[in-house]
């Protein structure tokens, strides 16, 4: 059985890394995010000194950092420690030309390279329901894919290094426009009166039926706005398209306005909570909120 190194456990990278444990993985992971780490530890991870041991000790090493920027820096540690034969894959999201720079770094050394963001967020990862968007090499998805499936239930090969990251981004767009438009449906609806239940049930067998809405709209009617799926991380997601929309000449005017919304939202105070926390934009703007229906009469 392959040796995994997990680097970056995060909101996303802890229950991975609880997944390939359970999965029977021997796992072994650098000493950040303290109490994350140490929680690994006692599930029987193995807490090593830095990057350069983890890669050491591993035969698949997975990144899953937060920003692009990290990542780079992280591919540029595995490189330097890498040995011929090991495979790394990076689950963040870092945009293609980023993955397609680790993939050449990294050949240089020998090491084989995915990209496979994923989607599904921290629920998904704890419940291995993850969907993995692969760049890559056929066969080296071929040996990656017992780990992968530790956590993801669907794992689709797009094309080579870089369609991964190219499929992540039109989804993360997606999530974008739809968050937004979510909110905005919220909140006409609580203006106008609609009882919430009655939306989601009505909309999710409509035309109108959207995964965003199905998701955001229990957490805006709860007011729970605690961190899932954060908006700083779409905020970088956002920016990551914009930049790569610019470069391939291709405008994203709803994708722009998505991105201000979260801009705006991150810029309040809300880059650490759910995304879902946004639709306070507009029910500022409306002067209502989104909330439960009232009780029915009774009618006895």
């Amino acid at each position: 059985m392959e040796r995994v190194g997990l680097i970056g456990v995060g909101t996303m990278g802890e229950p991975v890394g609880r997944r390939l444990l359970a999965a029977g993985f021997p796992l072994a992971v650098p000493p950040r995010s303290a109490e994350r780490t140490a929680r690994l530890g006692a599930a029987g991870a193995q807490v090593l000194a830095s990057v350069a041991e983890v890669v050491a000790a591993s035969d698949v090493v997975l990144l899953l950092l937060p920003r692009p920027d990290v990542a780079d820096a992280v591919v540029d540690e595995v490189a330097a420690a890498a040995r011929e034969g090991q495979l790394c894959v990076e689950h963040g999201t870092v945009g293609p030309r980023r993955a397609r720079r680790a993939a050449g770094v990294l050949a240089a050394r020998g090491v084989a390279y995915l990209d496979a963001p994923v989607s599904g967020g921290p629920g998904g990862a704890a419940e291995g329901t993850l969907t993995a968007m692969v760049g890559g090499d056929p066969d080296v998805l071929a040996r990656a894919r017992p780990v992968l499936e530790a956590s993801c239930a669907r794992i689709r090969r797009c094309g080579d290094v870089g369609a991964g990251q190219v499929v992540k981004l039109v989804n993360q767009l997606l999530v974008g426009v739809h968050t937004a438009a979510s909110a905005e449906a919220a909140v006409l609806g609580a203006a106008l009166g609609a009882d919430p239940d009655a939306l989601a049930d009505v909309l999710g067998t409509s035309f109108g039926a959207s995964r965003m809405l199905e998701r955001n709209l229990p957490r805006m009617v709860a007011r729970d706005f605690s961190p899932a799926t954060t908006t700083g991380v779409l905020l970088k997601d956002l920016g990551l398209i914009a930049e790569e929309a610019e470069t391939a000449g291709c405008p994203l005017p709803l994708g722009a306005l998505a991105r201000e919304r979260f801009a705006e939202g991150a810029a309040r105070g809300w880059a650490g909570e759910d995304m879902a926390g946004l639709v306070r934009l507009w029910e500022e703007a409306a002067g209502t909120e989104v909330r439960p229906a009232p009780p029915a009469p009774d009618e006895r």
